[in-house]
């Protein structure tokens, strides 16, 4: 067979191919092209998930008749006036968005620019154009795209439902939203409004806390952290959440280059290392971060979609990244996201009753919130109990002391955390403040200290403080278990862990740290064993530390369950107080939640 061209309308469809996706693709680049005209209002309606009719309409400048022409031909575009890839300023550049889209589907174009009268409408079928006729429209540009891949059936079969094509749709017009939080956004599906967000107001920073409030929800808004820092070339702003605010997956990662949406796993890894040792492995944290580059220092040229870019200095980048979301996590580290919200718990009307000599038990249950229902005594029962019984049934714990200490003026220093009043379930430890109470759980805050005094002495080089066994531990081994923890036995000494090996399938513990000195150490040691040989041949455990320092600390912290006295609760407030991450334990889970006083009047309807 001999080499021939081939037509014009099958090398669009190849394109095609490799542009135009899913309906998802064909938003993607119509609202990105709106956005290059200088649009501050943006439209689009979808039926059938995009399947059957895609509508953008925009006020940007619009095109006239000629220009209306040349833009549906290949590589045609307005956005590179220097022809200088290096220096691309625009989310468009190649010139093929408009061919692709137009050559597997049927493409209606009605445009009017700034300087015309009239608009001009052009109908393209299968990548066959019709020739431009007058048309009524307003200033701007609409575009309709019907029986998207009708041309291309193969890929028509491969599409999703409406629902989930819509969802894809909507999570492409989020991501753009974010970068341009000026531009007012609407989208229709099946005649429903599925987003509807206004222009933001204020400055760059204001705004895009505001769309990122509307896009993301109050909750992140009011549980992150600001990141504004940057290093020659490159500048990075946005917002990251708390670790106590975490996904399950990564899809509320938001990452922009100069404006532009991407998915690049550097930044994506980045983003998990700076949060390694203050997050479960098999959490996300949310974020919306804006990367600002010089142009000459970063390649969107390298994907089709433009969904992936390459940087010329990724350590740089990198580095940037992960010290500025560190930096910002120290700054935040005694905040926490999780506060109790008593909505959840009743409703605001609490159904009133008279509290009469006749009530019946089943009448005051009846009336009882159902939040509070399992734990409510029939009046009954709870006129005949003592204290002494409630104190051992809810095993609350307060602290007696005499008149004469009572009497004494207090001059303990209270810190942020107040001032530790109780322990109830041998778990929980309740502070007051000024204008709060505060609900710790013992064993997650202890975990969180203990794990940063190790990583202290990691990071000064100096070996902590150990307790040698008064009779050395032996504990059974799997062989790859065993082989696994022996071979990191010197990196284990390091903190103050000594291994030595015993028999065939047993390895024997002779000293221990001493942070850890009330550890259950076969359950310790089987724990890391586990870990080891997991990561498998090709790790180094320097780079794993913070993975065996939380699990050390949580072997080696105050346990549920553990009675305290008051010296030893407020000890523990104070050390909170002065320890990083505090906020969080190791696994991203909050160490304590805080009720106000007006939440409590609002309980109890005081307000």
């Amino acid at each position: 067979m001999s080499i021939r061209i081939l037509p014009s309308n099958l090398i669009n469809q190849i394109a095609a191919g490799e542009v135009i996706e899913r309906p998802s693709s064909v938003v993607k680049e119509l609202v990105e092209n709106a956005i290059d005209a200088g649009a501050t209002a943006i439209d689009v309606t979808l039926v059938n998930g995009g399947k059957s009719l895609i509508i953008v309409s925009d006020n940007g400048k619009g095109m006239t008749k000629d220009e209306l022409l040349l833009a549906t031909e290949r590589h045609a575009t307005s956005k590179l006036p220097d022809d200088d890839l290096f220096n691309i300023c625009y989310l468009g550049f190649r010139g093929e968005a408009l061919p692709s889209i137009a050559s597997v589907s049927r493409m209606s174009i009605v445009s009017r620019s700034q300087e015309e009268e009239n608009a001009w409408q052009l109908d393209i079928e299968g990548g066959i154009k019709a020739k431009p006729i007058p048309a009524a429209h307003t200033k701007g540009t609409r575009i309709e795209v019907r029986d998207l891949f009708y041309a291309t059936p193969v890929r028509l079969k491969f599409l999703k439902t409406a629902v989930s094509e819509t969802a894809q749709c909507i999570d492409i017009l989020n991501r753009i939203a974010l970068a341009n939080p000026h531009i007012e956004f609407t989208l229709y599906a099946d005649d429903k409004k599925k987003v509807n967000l206004s222009a933001c107001q204020g400055d760059l920073f204001d705004a895009r806390l505001q769309r990122l409030s509307d896009v993301m929800g109050r909750t992140f808004s009011e549980n992150s952290l600001l990141i504004n820092a940057a290093r020659e070339s490159v500048k990075i702003s946005g917002y990251v959440s708390l670790p106590t605010l975490n996904k399950a997956n990564s899809l509320s990662q938001y990452l922009f280059v100069n404006n532009r949406p991407v998915r690049d796993k550097l930044l994506l890894g980045a983003i998990k290392g700076a949060y390694q040792d203050v997050l479960a492995s098999n959490r996300y944290p949310m974020c919306a971060l804006f990367f600002d580059v010089d142009p000459s220092y970063v390649d969107v040229n390298v994907h089709p979609t433009k969904a992936e870019v390459r940087f010329f200095d990724n350590a740089l980048v990198r580095g940037l990244l992960v010290s500025s979301i560190r930096q910002a996590l120290i700054n935040g580290d005694k905040k926490t996201a999780h506060t109790l919200d008593l909505d959840e718990i009743i409703q605001d009307n609490i159904p009133s009753f008279k509290r009469t000599e006749e009530t019946s038990g089943e009448m005051l249950q009846e009336h009882t919130p159902m939040a509070f229902q399992s734990h409510t005594f029939l009046r009954k029962s709870y006129s005949q109990t003592k204290l002494p019984e409630l104190e051992s049934l809810y095993s609350v714990k307060v602290e007696e002391q005499d008149k004469h200490i009572a009497s004494m003026p207090q001059t303990e220093e209270k810190g942020i955390l107040g001032q530790a009043k109780a322990q109830f379930h041998n778990t929980y430890i309740i502070s007051q403040t000024e204008d709060s109470i505060v609900i710790i759980d013992q064993h997650a805050a202890h975990e969180r200290i203990t794990m940063e005094k190790l990583k202290q002495h990691l990071l000064s080089g100096s070996r902590p403080a150990s307790q040698i066994l008064l009779i050395p531990e032996v504990v059974d081994l799997s062989s790859s278990e065993k082989v696994a923890i022996l071979e990191n036995k010197d990196e284990l000494s390091k903190l103050g862990l000594e291994i030595e090996e015993f028999g065939t399938t047993a390895v024997l513990v002779r000293e221990i740290p001493a942070l850890l000195k009330n550890c259950e150490v076969q359950t310790l040691i089987h724990d890391l064993a586990e870990e080891m040989t997991e990561w498998g041949k090709g790790f180094t455990l320097e780079k794993k530390m913070h993975l065996v320092c939380a699990t050390l600390a949580c072997h080696g912290s105050v346990r549920a369950g553990r009675a305290l006295n008051i010296d030893e609760m407020n000890k523990l407030l104070r050390d909170m107080e002065q320890t990083e991450h505090s906020g969080q334990c190791n696994h991203g889970r909050p160490t304590y939640v805080k009720l106000s006083l007006k939440e409590i009047e609002k309980l109890f309807e005081r307000r």
